[in-house]
This record gives structure tokens, sequence and C-alpha cells, in this order.
């Protein structure tokens, strides 16, 4: 009998086990205990497509519940705001009149959603006033509120607002907390407006990849808990094409298992047909996109990077592409802000992004 696949290659699925994040989820926990005041309940993740910030925003809020609090989780688009509002009241009762104020009048001990709310006047007052509302009757019970915003978005006005209704909380001593995720440039981006100043004092963490020993007990406990085991050899292989992406660990662990889900063993076999077809999701699911978010000139920075084998020295970059070093380090800054690049020493760069220098070979000549 062909036993479930645990591993979950699907962008905003928890995975099974978060592997390498242990830091993120201990420091996390602790500031859901500690409450107001811990700087930690402002915190911003950024790192390129596939490094798992969706998945860890999700993770987060089941640690948050865990700990008392309500979480809501929305992503950064027009009607975010009350999208935060309408959230809220779901996770504190199956059914409330939003048209109205609210007050908590009785609580189900151990159980956030065993609240009974009292209904009022019809409610007024900008996002600011509404949600004070809701803070206020959460406060009266002690419970926190936990707002997970995905894709950060600098153009979008309603970042703006949310971040400067957030800093007054705060500053109430309020028990909130607010997590973003995003790409690096967009991140940036958002920072420099002078109007979400107080987010840059916000804990930061750079998503970046997975050592291999925190990516091997991830595969082989995943593999596991779903009732198999795995060849050494296989998951040694399986270690090697994860590249430290958690995204492709969960495709190669998923494609591997998928060969023969009704044997007891996944085989090294198994696990080079995977690679295979891990490879080509992760090309179409995550390489592709990437291409398409990059500019002309960002395009032709990492083509002159092409005529390296390895390591690219920035000087050559410049003379490839006979520009003046000011220009160049200004679109190495943006290809590392988008996690396509690494530096490597004060002059050399690498492709950081698993697969993407073979994947422009593939779309453009190398600049020589």
């Amino acid at each position: 009998m062909a036993l479930a696949n645990p591993f979950t290659p699907t962008f905003g699925r928890v995975p099974l086990l978060m592997a390498g994040r242990l830091n993120i989820i201990n420091e996390m926990e602790r500031a859901f205990e500690n409450g107001p005041g811990d700087p930690n309940l402002s915190t911003i993740f950024t790192g390129p497509r596939g490094t798992g910030k969706t998945a860890l925003l999700l993770y987060l809020s089941r640690i948050a519940s865990a700990h008392g609090w309500i979480s809501v989780n929305v992503a950064a688009i027009p009607g975010m705001l009350e999208d935060i509002i309408e959230r809220t009241r779901d996770a504190a009762a199956e059914f409330i009149d939003t048209s109205e104020p609210l007050r908590i009048k009785g609580l189900t001990i151990g159980q956030l959603l065993g609240i009974e709310w009292e209904t009022g006047v019809p409610q007024l007052g900008n996002w600011r006033t509404r949600m004070t509302h809701l803070l206020d009757a959460l406060a009266s019970q002690n419970i926190g509120l936990l707002i997970t915003v995905d894709e950060v978005r600098p153009d979008l006005d309603e970042m703006v607002q949310l971040a400067t209704v957030y800093q007054h909380f705060v500053g109430e001593e309020r028990a909130v907390a607010l997590i973003l995720a995003g790409l690096p440039g967009k991140v940036s981006s958002l920072l420099r407006n002078e109007s979400v100043s107080f987010l840059r004092r916000s804990n930061r963490h750079r998503l970046g990849n997975i050592p291999d020993d925190d990516i091997a007990e991830g595969i082989r406990l995943t593999i596991e808990e779903g009732g198999r085991h795995i060849e050494a050899e296989a998951l040694e292989k399986a270690v090697e094409a994860s590249d430290g992406f958690p995204y492709l660990m969960q495709l190669v662990g998923f494609q591997s298992w998928a060969q023969h889900p009704d044997l007891p063993i996944v085989s090294s076999d198994d696990v080079d047909a995977g690679i295979s077809l891990a490879k080509k999701n992760f090309s179409e699911r995550v390489l592709e996109a990437t291409y398409y978010d990059l500019s002309e000139k960002d395009l032709a920075f990492l083509q002159a990077m092409l005529a390296d084998k390895s390591d690219s020295r920035l000087a050559d970059i410049a003379k490839r592409l006979c520009a003046p070093s000011n220009y160049t380090s200004t679109y190495k800054r943006r290809l590392i802000e988008q996690g396509v690049i690494g530096e490597r020493g004060r002059s050399y760069l690498v492709f950081e992004l698993p697969g993407f220098r073979e994947y422009l070979l593939e779309k453009l000549d190398p600049i020589s």
C-alpha cells in the first residue's frame, strides 16, 4: 500500500519539519512568552523565492496560537487593512457582526474560539480606531494579536498605514506583533520610505541557504515520519541536490518519495529520478519567475558573470560591460538584495540561486 507523501513542495504550505530555522523559532517563541516590550515582536524576514518565508510565517502563527495569541495572515495587496480586521474577528469567534463595535462578554478557558461577544452601536472610526476596539477587547482577556504580512510591496499605501499605526500600538504597550516577509529588494525599498522609519528598528533575518546537516536531518526525519526510510547514499545525493534551499529540498524529497511510494526504502535510483524532476519543477516555479523580475541592466550584469566558470571579479564585470565601477556597484547591490548573487570576499561574486547560472546560459550568451 502506497503511503502518503510527507513532503510539501507547495508555496504557502507548512512542511512537516522546519529545517534550519530552529534559532528563529526559539527566538520568536520567547517573544510570544514575554509579550509587549520584546523587540522580536517586530520582525522582518527577507530572502529570494524558495527560502521558505511564507512557510515560516505560517509556522510562527501556530507557535503564537499555542501561547495564547490570535494570528492573522494576510498578503500585501489592496484591501489588506480591511482583511486584517476581518481575519482578526474570524480568528476570535465563529460569528460576529462586523458592522458593530465589540466587547468580550465571556471566554471559554483554554479555547480561543470560545470567545462570546457583545454588540453595541454601529461601528464608526478609521482603521486605527476599529483595530483599537478589537485590541481592547482581546486585552481584557490577556490575548495578544500577531499580524503577518507576506510578499511586502513598497508601492502599497496600506503598508505605510499599517506600519504607522503599528508604531502607535507598540507605544501604547499593546500585546500586538507584526512580522513581515518579502523579497530583499522590495523590503529595502519599503524601509527607505521615511514614513515607515519605525520598521528600520525591527529585528531582521535574511533567510538564506540551510546547512547541509540540517537539510539531511530534514529529509531523513520527514521520510521516517512518513513511515519509510532512505538509503545513506540516496540521502547524500538528495542533500547535494537541495543545495541548501528549503523549497528545492521539498521538491527533491517529494519527487524521490513519489517514485515507489509503496516500498519501505527510498533508494538511490529513486533519488536520481526525483532530482531530475525536482530541478525541472524548480526551474519552472522559481528560476523563471526570478528571471522575469529582472531588468535589462540586471540581466546584462549577470550575463557578464557567465564568462567565468566560478567566481566573478567585479572589475572584470565592469570591463566586460565597459561601465564605470559605481555603475556596476549599483547593480551588484541590487542583485545581492534580490538574493540572486552573493559576495565572496571584497571583490568576488557568485550565483546564490541554485541552478540560475545554468538557466541563464540557456537564455543568454556570455559577454567575453
